[in-house]
Protein backbone atom coordinates (compact mmCIF):
# COMPACT_ATOMS: atom_id res chain seq x y z
CA UNK A 1 0.00 0.00 0.00
CA UNK A 2 1.24 3.41 -1.25
CA UNK A 3 1.44 5.67 2.37
CA UNK A 4 2.58 9.31 2.26
CA UNK A 5 5.22 10.74 4.45
CA UNK A 6 2.92 12.69 6.23
CA UNK A 7 1.07 9.74 7.55
CA UNK A 8 3.77 6.73 8.20
CA UNK A 9 4.31 7.95 11.40
CA UNK A 10 1.34 7.40 13.35
CA UNK A 11 0.91 4.11 11.26
CA UNK A 12 4.24 2.92 12.32
CA UNK A 13 3.96 4.33 16.33
CA UNK A 14 0.70 2.01 16.08
CA UNK A 15 2.59 -1.40 14.52
CA UNK A 16 5.09 -0.47 17.35
CA UNK A 17 2.40 -0.26 20.10
CA UNK A 18 1.19 -3.69 18.54
CA UNK A 19 5.06 -5.04 19.15
CA UNK A 20 5.34 -5.51 15.31
CA UNK A 21 8.69 -5.55 14.26
CA UNK A 22 9.18 -2.72 11.39
CA UNK A 23 11.65 -3.44 8.47
CA UNK A 24 12.71 -0.68 5.81
CA UNK A 25 14.59 -0.87 2.87
CA UNK A 26 14.98 1.61 -0.36
CA UNK A 27 15.82 1.73 -3.78
CA UNK A 28 14.36 2.88 -7.41
CA UNK A 29 13.02 -0.68 -8.22
CA UNK A 30 12.54 0.39 -11.58
CA UNK A 31 12.08 -2.60 -13.67
CA UNK A 32 11.23 -5.26 -10.98
CA UNK A 33 12.92 -8.64 -11.70
CA UNK A 34 13.69 -11.84 -9.58
CA UNK A 35 16.54 -10.64 -7.82
CA UNK A 36 14.31 -7.96 -6.34
CA UNK A 37 11.60 -10.18 -5.31
CA UNK A 38 14.23 -12.24 -3.60
CA UNK A 39 16.06 -9.29 -1.78
CA UNK A 40 12.34 -7.99 -0.70
CA UNK A 41 11.48 -11.82 1.04
CA UNK A 42 14.76 -11.67 2.31
CA UNK A 43 14.57 -8.42 4.14
CA UNK A 44 10.59 -8.99 5.44
CA UNK A 45 12.00 -12.42 6.78
CA UNK A 46 13.69 -10.00 9.52
CA UNK A 47 10.28 -8.56 10.77
CA UNK A 48 6.92 -8.68 10.48
CA UNK A 49 5.98 -5.21 8.26
CA UNK A 50 8.28 -4.39 5.81
CA UNK A 51 8.21 -0.63 4.57
CA UNK A 52 10.06 0.09 0.88
CA UNK A 53 11.58 3.72 0.75
CA UNK A 54 10.79 4.04 -3.11
CA UNK A 55 12.94 6.96 -5.02
CA UNK A 56 10.53 9.64 -6.44
CA UNK A 57 11.02 9.94 -10.18
CA UNK A 58 12.80 12.97 -9.75
CA UNK A 59 15.47 11.52 -7.51
CA UNK A 60 15.77 8.31 -9.98
CA UNK A 61 16.53 10.92 -12.76
CA UNK A 62 19.19 12.86 -10.33
CA UNK A 63 21.03 9.18 -9.55
CA UNK A 64 20.86 7.02 -12.69
CA UNK A 65 20.13 9.94 -15.28
CA UNK A 66 17.52 11.32 -17.59
CA UNK A 67 16.69 8.21 -19.44
CA UNK A 68 15.37 6.75 -16.03
CA UNK A 69 13.40 5.65 -14.68
CA UNK A 70 11.66 3.94 -16.66
CA UNK A 71 8.69 3.16 -14.99
CA UNK A 72 6.87 6.07 -13.19
CA UNK A 73 6.69 6.36 -9.51
CA UNK A 74 3.17 4.92 -9.39
CA UNK A 75 3.83 1.87 -11.02
CA UNK A 76 6.58 1.61 -9.46
CA UNK A 77 5.07 1.62 -5.92
CA UNK A 78 1.47 -0.25 -7.51
CA UNK A 79 3.90 -3.07 -8.28
CA UNK A 80 6.14 -3.43 -5.55
CA UNK A 81 2.70 -3.31 -3.66
CA UNK A 82 1.38 -6.33 -5.13
CA UNK A 83 3.56 -8.32 -3.54
CA UNK A 84 3.06 -10.77 -0.75
CA UNK A 85 6.09 -9.47 1.18
CA UNK A 86 5.73 -5.42 1.20
CA UNK A 87 3.31 -3.97 3.59
CA UNK A 88 3.70 -0.40 3.08
CA UNK A 89 5.51 1.73 -0.12
CA UNK A 90 6.39 5.59 0.95
CA UNK A 91 8.09 8.11 -2.00
CA UNK A 92 10.79 10.33 -1.07
CA UNK A 93 12.57 12.92 -3.58
CA UNK A 94 15.96 13.18 -2.25
CA UNK A 95 18.94 11.31 -3.61
CA UNK A 96 19.10 9.64 -0.31
CA UNK A 97 16.53 7.75 1.74
CA UNK A 98 18.74 9.01 5.17
CA UNK A 99 15.73 11.79 6.53
CA UNK A 100 13.29 9.23 5.78
CA UNK A 101 14.81 6.32 7.09
CA UNK A 102 15.54 8.65 10.72
CA UNK A 103 11.88 9.99 10.72
CA UNK A 104 10.44 6.14 10.99
CA UNK A 105 13.43 4.65 13.04
CA UNK A 106 13.41 1.15 11.87
CA UNK A 107 14.18 -1.73 14.08
CA UNK A 108 15.73 -3.00 11.00
CA UNK A 109 16.92 -1.82 7.83
CA UNK A 110 18.08 -3.75 4.91
CA UNK A 111 20.34 -2.80 2.59
CA UNK A 112 22.56 -5.09 -0.62
CA UNK A 113 25.16 -6.43 0.19
CA UNK A 114 27.57 -4.51 -1.38
CA UNK A 115 27.46 -1.91 1.21
CA UNK A 116 28.92 -2.20 4.24
CA UNK A 117 28.00 -0.36 7.81
CA UNK A 118 31.02 2.11 6.98
CA UNK A 119 29.79 2.94 3.16
CA UNK A 120 26.13 3.07 3.80
CA UNK A 121 25.24 6.75 4.79
CA UNK A 122 22.11 5.89 7.10
CA UNK A 123 23.99 3.79 9.05
CA UNK A 124 24.99 5.51 11.63
CA UNK A 125 21.62 6.89 12.44
CA UNK A 126 19.70 3.99 12.23
CA UNK A 127 21.81 2.02 14.34
CA UNK A 128 22.07 5.39 17.49
CA UNK A 129 18.17 5.40 16.94
CA UNK A 130 18.18 1.78 18.42
CA UNK A 131 18.41 -0.26 14.84
CA UNK A 132 19.99 -3.01 13.28
CA UNK A 133 21.52 -2.94 9.73
CA UNK A 134 21.46 -6.74 7.67
CA UNK A 135 22.90 -6.98 4.19
CA UNK A 136 21.50 -8.85 1.59
CA UNK A 137 23.38 -10.62 -1.01
CA UNK A 138 22.30 -10.17 -4.48
CA UNK A 139 20.97 -12.41 -6.99
CA UNK A 140 24.17 -13.07 -9.82
CA UNK A 141 23.28 -11.37 -12.58
CA UNK A 142 19.92 -10.24 -12.14
CA UNK A 143 19.67 -6.01 -12.31
CA UNK A 144 17.42 -3.75 -13.97
CA UNK A 145 20.66 -2.29 -15.44
CA UNK A 146 21.44 -5.51 -17.17
CA UNK A 147 17.76 -6.19 -18.61
CA UNK A 148 18.15 -2.30 -20.25
CA UNK A 149 21.33 -2.94 -21.72
CA UNK A 150 20.37 -6.34 -23.11
CA UNK A 151 17.06 -4.68 -24.30
CA UNK A 152 19.71 -2.23 -26.24
CA UNK A 153 21.47 -4.61 -27.62
CA UNK A 154 18.63 -6.94 -29.01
Amino acid sequence: MLIKQSEINNLLDKLKKEGKTIVTTNGCFDILHVGHVRYLEKAKSFGDVLVVALNSDKSVKSIKGESRPINNENDRAEVLSALKSVDYVVLFDEDSPINLLLQIKPDVHTKGADYSVETLPEAKGIIAAGGRIEFISFVEGKSTTSIIDKMKNS
